[in-house]
């Protein structure tokens, strides 16, 4: 495997499936229970027809049910939801997608195909791809054998000072951020 396999790694890839989906007049109660039994942290919203027309989310329960001191028992999800649910195809750079979730700063997309809601994307999805990736791009170091600073600079915690950074590199087998390596 190389790092160009990891650029070029579809939502397909990331996606969680099946999609756990009620219909729009479910209760806001019997959601955040089926949420809490499902361990997950959203639930599509589907309309009479069974197409997914929102996602109802804890945050959406906190903030425009809790935080407003409504009566849970009183909504059903069509009152609470974030509408239109967006979605992505299948096929689409997972990227592409990370991109577009942070500019709708939202954590989640829908995953259609053929019309039909397959799957859905989350931030916690990719970021469980990351020590696969950062795996990949290691034992790619190893069998290029490849000393000092090489290729693109990946995300990540610096291996020396256990920092975030958007700036890491390889330097003798770790992975260091810009003040590392200026150390190194």
């Amino acid at each position: 495997m190389s790092l160009e396999i990891t650029a070029k790694m579809q939502v397909r890839e990331a996606m969680s499936s099946p999609v756990i989906a009620v219909h729009e007049n479910a209760d806001v109660v019997d959601v955040a229970k089926l949420m809490s039994l499902q361990r997950v942290g959203a639930i599509i919203i589907n309309n009479n027809e069974d197409k997914p027309i929102g996602i109802v989310t804890e945050r959406d329960i906190v903030t425009r049910v809790v935080a407003e001191g409504k009566n849970p028992d009183k909504l059903s999800v069509k009152d609470v939801m974030t509408s239109p649910l967006r979605t992505v195809e299948p096929e689409m750079n997972l990227m592409e997608a990370m991109t577009l979730m942070d500019k709708l700063n939202i954590r989640r997309l829908g995953v259609t195909y053929k019309g039909g809601l397959v799957g859905v994307v989350s931030d916690r999805n990719i970021i469980r791809l990351v020590p696969t990736i950062v795996e990949i791009v290691k034992e790619r170091r190893e069998i290029n054998n490849t000393g000092g600073v090489g290729g693109p600079s990946i995300v990540g915690y610096c291996e020396q000072c256990e920092v975030y950074s958007n700036n890491l590199r390889v330097i003798d087998g770790e992975f260091l951020c810009e003040d590392c390596r200026l150390e190194a």
